[in-house]
């Protein structure tokens, strides 16, 4: 059962009750965007068209008809269906014939990554095809403790093939093309980056060019980490506190 940070659900409301949209940007990139908007349904918040995934990100670098090796979760599995290409195997089938053709590689989060998929992947992106990664996120935060993230095996895969990726997410430039596509590329440079991440969410803002508030309701970082915060908060309840008084 998710349970959201407390007063984050209200503020989502007084934000938006004051004329800002709010997006949902995310390098959870197991779940598709629906599922994730389901679930902040679950707790009180609409999102539906409200929710960029680094899996989506990840899809916008694919060619219609592109071939698709892939790892990862159903969030992936979509983004590479919309995309238009196609998805020729998944390096955890132990049934995946050797000589098929692929154009591109994408590598997320997922739980079944192991030495024979690595083998797989890293052999065919040796042979040609484009390697993309959803994000590199070294870790992921769970309800029961800190696990490797996706970024994690994204290391193994380019260790292994001697390729960097092209990497689709927070804080890199495809995810922020994406931002702006959703937004109808409008000038956002007064828009606000609301993240605990310094290195991924602090760095995202600038990508985007825009405003950074570094809120302190998840990883925890020194003081010297987040200077070039424009906002320094406890949680996103004293973020829309801070926005609704400025444009107020």
């Amino acid at each position: 059962m998710h349970q959201p940070i407390p007063g984050s659900v209200d503020a989502i409301f007084r934000l938006r009750e004051a004329g800002h949209r709010v997006l949902f940007v995310t390098n959870n990139s197991h779940s598709s965007a629906n599922e994730q908007a389901a679930v902040l349904e679950s707790i009180g918040i609409p999102a539906v068209g409200d929710v960029v995934t680094a899996s989506q990100s990840a899809g916008a670098l694919l060619n219609a008809g592109e071939r698709v090796l892939t790892c990862g979760g159903p969030g992936v599995m979509q983004a590479i269906t919309d995309a238009g290409a196609i998805v020729v195997g998944r390096s955890d089938d132990p049934n995946l014939p050797k000589d098929i053709a692929v154009d591109a590689v994408v590598v997320a989060f997922h739980r079944t990554f192991d030495f024979a998929g690595l083998t797989r992947l890293s052999a065919t992106i040796r042979k040609g095809a484009r390697f993309i990664a959803t994000n590199d996120d070294a870790t992921y935060p769970t309800p029961d403790g800190v696990i490797p993230g996706g970024g994690a095996i994204v290391a193994a895969v380019a260790a292994a093939s001697g390729v960097q990726p092209i990497i689709a997410g927070k804080p890199y430039a495809p995810m922020a093309k994406l931002v702006r596509s959703v937004l109808g590329n409008a000038d956002i440079s007064g828009a606000w980056m609301v993240g605990d991440r310094v290195s991924t969410d602090g760095a995202f803002a600038r990508t985007l060019g825009c405003h950074f508030a570094h809120v302190r309701s998840g990883v925890a970082h020194s003081a010297d980490e987040v200077l070039n915060a424009e906002f320094e908060g406890n949680d996103l309840a004293s973020f829309a506190d801070f926005i609704v008084q400025k444009y107020s």
